[in-house]
């Protein structure tokens, strides 16, 4: 593989043509999916791809899953506990080569549980932008369980099953910005 050619540099996440996404089992027969609407990163290109970082932070209290009473349940104590803990953060510890793709492993905190998870990551290229600067994009998924999190909100069904499961599959679309040095 030829690792992609991306100018080497700090790189801001352009929030309003980016997106933070999940998707979870609702009662084992559909997926709910939501977003985060408030997030902020950077990510810093090295000379050697490889030796890149990403540092994000999501206010878990912006979530929109486009229903106000399920959004409001899932900032409370029984999910996200919001008020205690409001920001779910990412730092990368590694980034590796996966065929014509990266895997970016890092230490994801939430509800102030940090455990290590692995973003599968596709480099989508680089653009320069109407206002003379320089644009990249990546798309990255991953799935993380949210009771290892401490996310272990329960209500069984009658018969088998969740009314939540326990599987989330967080999906990124981010548009970065290269910062002037």
């Amino acid at each position: 593989m030829t690792t992609p050619q991306i100018p080497a540099g700090t790189w801001t996440i352009d929030p309003s043509h980016s997106e933070v996404g999940f998707s979870v089992r609702h009662l084992m027969v559909s997926k709910v999916k939501g977003t985060f609407d408030t997030f902020s990163g950077t990510i810093t290109i090295g000379t050697d791809p490889l030796q890149s970082s990403v540092h994000a932070d999501v206010d878990l209290a912006s979530i929109n899953t486009r229903d106000a009473n399920r959004d409001n349940h899932l900032r409370s104590a029984d999910f996200f506990e919001v008020e205690a803990h409001p920001m779910l953060t990412f730092r990368s510890t590694a980034v590796k080569e996966n065929g014509d793709d990266f895997v970016v492993t890092g230490d994801l905190t939430i509800k102030g549980t940090t455990l290590p998870v692995e973003l599968d990551l596709e480099f989508n290229g680089t653009h320069p932008d109407p206002w003379g600067g320089t644009r990249a994009g990546f798309s990255a998924e991953t799935e993380i369980s949210r009771k290892q999190f401490g996310v272990d909100f329960e209500v069984p069904m009658d018969g088998p099953g969740v009314v939540v499961g326990d599987k989330i599959k967080v999906y990124l679309e981010v548009e970065a910005v290269l910062q002037a040095h």
